[in-house]
C-alpha cells in the first residue's frame, strides 16, 4: 500500500519506520526537517506528561517504554536507561504505573522531599534518536508545506503535524502550551537520574541529565501558536531558585529554550470521519517519546485494517 506520512518529527518518524516495517512504501511529507521540530529540543525521558486519555496514553506509553528499553545500548539510536524519581501530592501511586509494574516507593535524592516513586526511565538523546529514525527508512523526507490533507497523494495519508493540526484540520480543541527549559553544567546534579516533582501549587519541576549537561524546567502554560517563544527571565530565576531548594547547585546555564506543545485533551489517533484515507495521530502534550512508538504500532493496525 500507498502511505504518505505527514510530519517529521518523533510522532511522523515513528509511524513511517513502523509503516516500512509493515511491507508498506511510504513517503514523508513535512514543513521542517526533523533537526528543527519540536521534536528536537525535547528532554526525551520516558514520563507520561500532559496527556490523556488514561487507558490508552498507559498502553501507548507501555509499549513504547519497552521498546526504548529493547534499544539501550545502542550508540546509534542515544537511547539508555535512568533510574526515573517522581515526587507527588499524595501516596498514590502514579496513574500510569498499571503498565510499567516496576514502581517501588523509595527516599526521594532531593532535600526535603517525601518519599518518591521509583522506577526505570529510558531516555532518547533527540540529537541522535531523531537521525537514527531517518537512518531506518528507506523514504526521503520532502520539504513542502501541506495546506490540505485530501489533496495529498497516497492510499492512506498519516497526518502527524502536532501544533500545526490546529491550522491543517481546524481542530479548535488543540491549543499550545509553552514550556521553558533551562540547560545547565550538572555542577551536583546527578547524570545518572531523573527526577519530577509535581507536589503543591507550584508548577511541575523536573531536571533530566542529557550527556553532559542537564535539562531543568519546566513550565506548561497554555499559549497561542503564533507565540515568538522568548525566553521569560522570571521563569528561569524560578526554575533555577526551585533547583536550589531541593539541594542541587547547577552549573553555570548554557541556553535556554522556550517550545510549544500540542496539547488537547485526547491524543487524536483515529480513522477521519469523513475521508478514511487519512488517519490522525497529534495532539501528544508534552509525551510525544513517551507515546510514538506505541502510537505508531496502533496506526501501522489501522492502516492494515
Amino acid at each position: 500500500m500507498n502511505v504518505t506520512v505527514v510530519g517529521a518529527g518523533v510522532v511522523g518518524l515513528s509511524c513511517a519506520v513502523e509503516l516500512e516495517r509493515a511491507g508498506h512504501r511510504v513517503r514523508v511529507l513535512a514543513t521542517r526537517p526533523p533537526a528543527h521540530t519540536t521534536s528536537a529540543v525535547a528532554a526525551a525521558v520516558w514520563f507520561p506528561y500532559q496527556v490523556g486519555p488514561v487507558d490508552r496514553v498507559g498502553r501507548w506509553a507501555a509499549r513504547t517504554r519497552d521498546r526504548l528499553l529493547a534499544l539501550c545500548g545502542s550508540a546509534e539510536a542515544g537511547v539508555d536507561r535512568l533510574v526515573g524519581y517522581e515526587c507527588r501530592g499524595d501516596d498514590a501511586p502514579p496513574w500510569w504505573a498499571v503498565g510499567v509494574g516496576a514502581v517501588e516507593a523509595a527516599p526521594a535524592p532531593v532535600r526535603g522531599a517525601p518519599p518518591a516513586w521509583r522506577f526505570d526511565a529510558p531516555r532518547a538523546d533527540s540529537r541522535r534518536f531523531l537521525p537514527w529514525l531517518v537512518s531506518q527508512l528507506r523514504a526521503d523526507i520532502e520539504l513542502t508545506q501541506v495546506t490540505a490533507l485530501a489533496d495529498v497523494p497516497g492510499d492512506r495519508v498519516i497526518h502527524c503535524t502536532g501544533l500545526g493540526a490546529a491550522t491543517l484540520v481546524g481542530d479548535a480543541s488543540l491549543t499550545a502550551l509553552r514550556g521553558q527549559i533551562v540547560v545547565v553544567e550538572p555542577g551536583t546534579i546527578p547524570l545518572d537520574l531523573t527526577f519530577t516533582d509535581d507536589r503543591g501549587a507550584e508548577p511541575i519541576f523536573y531536571a533530566i541529565p542529557r550527556g553532559d549537561e542537564v535539562v531543568l524546567g519546566g513550565t506548561a502554560e497554555p499559549t497561542t501558536p503564533d507565540d515568538p517563544c522568548v525566553p521569560d527571565d522570571a521563569v528561569t530565576a524560578r526554575i533555577l531558585g526551585r533547583c536550589a531548594r531541593l539541594g542541587w547547585r547547577p552549573g553555570p546555564v548554557r541556553v535556554v529554550r522556550v517550545g510549544l506543545r500540542p496539547r488537547r485533551a485526547s491524543v487524536r489517533l483515529e480513522v477521519d470521519a469523513t475521508d478514511p484515507r487519512i488517519i490522525h495521530n497529534y495532539g501528544h502534550g508534552g509525551a510525544g517519546f513517551t507515546l510514538a512508538l506505541g502510537c505508531a504500532e496502533d496506526v501501522a493496525g489501522l492502516v492494515g485494517a
